[in-house]
């Protein structure tokens, strides 16, 4: 059976919303696709999120569930696209479900005015409703990323849709995990000369994150330190090799 989109969302203890979140997206997709699926990717829960979803699974045919065994944002976003059967992917988070967003990306992928597009919430007209801790820290992250490595957009995280078979090679690329690999896998698009684009998003905080912000910073530094590492030195110094010699004459 033919996909056209697939929607990829990562959850992680997110039993108090996940299942009114996924019904209400459910009422709102035939508008944006008449052939998607759902892929929730549970990783590492330890409260009943993992139930809910399989409730949700038995009694829509469009969800799909991914197990992992341990709290991994990046795996889970990894596992979800590979597994994905769709045309286009739609990468989401459980508290945001933004359709507006789903319209507008679908319609430039549909197209081919870009290979990937991003909600960003830093960008001109959008509106970040989070606390200003983490929206300060968002603007924090992606100015690091355009100083470090050389980041063209202003924003990496959260909602970003793309052409899922012009994607895997970059997939494939990424060698980080947890939040910076969704970093990652913008940049090296946009590094790897693919179309990206971005989208105005408005952004309000359903509920209070479930994984701290300060226990996010040292893994995200870590992360950091070991994607700058290895774009800017190993593959910088693959880009300047030098090439065969030039035959003589």
């Amino acid at each position: 059976m033919y996909i056209e989109l697939s929607i990829v969302i990562p959850v992680f203890n997110e039993e108090a919303i996940v299942a009114d979140s996924v019904a209400g997206l459910l009422d709102r997709l035939a508008p944006v696709s008449g052939s998607f699926e759902i892929l929730l990717a549970e990783n590492g829960s330890t409260d009943g999120t993992l139930e809910a979803i399989l409730d949700l699974e038995r009694r829509h045919p469009e969800i799909q569930h991914l197990e992992l065994g341990e709290p991994n944002y990046g795996a889970a976003l990894k596992a979800g696209i590979r597994a994905a059967r769709g045309t286009y992917v739609i990468c989401d988070e459980i508290d945001l479900c933004d359709t507006r967003f789903y319209k507008r990306a679908m319609q430039l992928l549909r197209t081919d005015e870009a290979d990937m597009v991003i909600g960003s919430k830093l960008a001109p007209g959008s509106a970040d409703e989070r606390p200003w801790l983490r929206h300060l820290a968002t603007q924090v992250l992606n100015g690091m990323l355009r100083a470090s490595l050389g980041f063209k957009g202003t924003d990496t995280h959260g909602l970003k849709a793309f052409w899922r078979e012009r994607l895997l090679p970059v997939l494939d690329d990424c060698i980080v995990d947890r939040n910076l690999f969704a970093s990652e896998f913008v940049i090296r698009a946009e590094r790897g000369g693919l179309r990206v684009c971005e989208l105005p998003v408005r952004v309000v905080e359903k509920r209070q994150p479930t994984i701290n912000l300060l226990e996010r910073v040292p893994r995200a530094l870590a992360n950091l330190s070991k994607l700058v590492w290895q774009i800017r030195v190993r593959e910088g110094l693959l880009d300047h090799r030098p090439g065969p010699p030039r035959p003589p004459g």
